[in-house]
C-alpha cells in the first residue's frame, strides 16, 4: 500500500480534513465547553498541573495519530505535525465557542485565558484526531482499515487509555465526584469497582456489541479477562488518579477518601476505555 505523502496533499483535501477535524473537536469538547466548573478551573488551577496535563497529552496525540490521524501517516514527523495541527484546531474551536458564550472577553488577562483554553483543548484535540475514524468511511480513504492498522496488544491498551482519559476528563472537574464518594461506604466502593470491571468485560467480550472482540470456544473465559479487562481497568484507575490530581481533588483529603473518589471516577473512565475499543 502506498501512503499519500504531505507533498501530494492537495488544498481541497487539506480543507476537508481540517473541517472534519474542527467538527470532531467541537463535538468531543462541547460537554466541557458548556460546563461551568471548567470555566472556573481555568482561573485558579495551578498552572503547573495544567502544564503537566498538556505535556502528558502531547505524546498521546502523537501516538494516536499513528493509528487515527487527520490524514494517514507512516513516519513520526508527520505524526507530530498531525498532533500539532489537532492542537491548533482545538485552540481555535475552543476560543471561538467560549468567546460566543461570553466566557472569554476582550482584555482578559493572558494567564486566565491560557488556563481556560488549556483545559478545554485536551478533549478537543482528541476529537480532532478521532474525526477521521468517526466521520470517514469504515475503510478510510487511503486503502487500509484504521482498525487493521492498530490491532496489537499495546495498541488496544493505548486506545483504552485514550477512552478513559476522554470520558474521565468530562466528569473529573465536577463537584459530584466528591459528593458521590462522600455518600458511599466501603461496601458501595467494592460494589462499584466490581460493576465497573464487569461492564468493561461485558461491553467488549460478553454481549456481542458491534466492534467487540470475539472469543473462540476453545479460549477459557478468564483469558480475555486477565489479558484485557483487568489491565484496562488498571489503566482507567490510573487515569482517574491522574485527573483527580490535575484538578486538585486530592488536596487535604485522607487516603480513604482519595481511594473512594478514584473508584467513583474510574466508573465512567472504565466505560470510556471499553467504548474506545468498540468505536475506534
Amino acid at each position: 500500500m502506498q501512503v499519500r505523502r504531505r507533498d501530494d496533499y492537495g488544498i481541497a483535501q487539506l480543507a476537508r480534513d481540517v473541517g472534519r477535524a474542527g467538527g470532531g473537536a467541537l463535538i468531543f469538547s462541547l460537554p466541557m465547553l458548556m460546563t461551568m466548573e471548567m470555566w472556573d478551573l481555568g482561573l485558579y488551577l495551578d498552572p503547573v498541573r495544567l502544564l503537566v496535563l498538556v505535556l502528558v497529552t502531547l505524546p498521546m496525540l502523537v501516538l494516536l495519530s499513528r493509528w487515527i490521524g487527520i490524514e494517514s501517516t507512516r513516519n513520526w514527523r508527520d505524526d507530530c505535525l498531525d498532533a500539532a495541527l489537532a492542537l491548533g484546531i482545538s485552540v481555535v474551536v475552543c476560543l471561538v465557542v467560549l468567546a460566543l458564550f461570553g466566557v472569554v472577553r476582550s482584555g482578559e488577562p493572558a494567564d486566565a485565558l491560557a488556563g481556560k483554553i488549556a483545559i478545554q483543548m485536551v478533549p478537543a484535540s482528541i476529537g480532532a484526531l478521532l474525526a477521521r475514524s468517526q466521520f470517514a468511511g469504515s475503510t478510510g480513504e487511503e486503502g487500509e482499515s484504521p482498525r487493521e492498522a492498530r490491532e496489537s496488544y499495546g495498541g488496544e491498551l493505548f486506545l483504552m487509555g485514550i477512552g478513559a482519559l476522554f470520558l474521565g476528563l468530562n466528569v473529573a472537574p465536577t463537584e459530584e465526584m466528591m459528593l458521590i464518594s462522600y455518600q458511599m461506604s466501603a461496601w458501595h466502593g467494592l460494589g462499584l469497582l466490581a460493576l465497573s470491571i464487569g461492564l468493561m468485560h461485558a461491553f467488549v467480550f460478553a454481549v456481542g456489541f458491534a466492534g467487540g472482540s470475539p472469543t473462540s470456544p476453545e479460549e477459557p473465559w478468564w483469558s480475555p479477562f486477565l489479558r484485557l479487562t483487568l489491565p484496562g481497568y488498571v489503566i482507567a484507575l490510573a487515569m482517574s488518579l491522574f485527573l483527580l490530581w490535575v484538578f486538585a481533588r486530592f488536596d487535604g483529603q485522607e487516603a480513604g477518601s482519595i481511594v473512594m473518589t478514584a473508584v467513583v471516577l474510574a466508573f465512567p473512565s472504565a466505560l470510556g476505555a471499553a467504548a474506545a475499543r468498540l468505536v475506534l
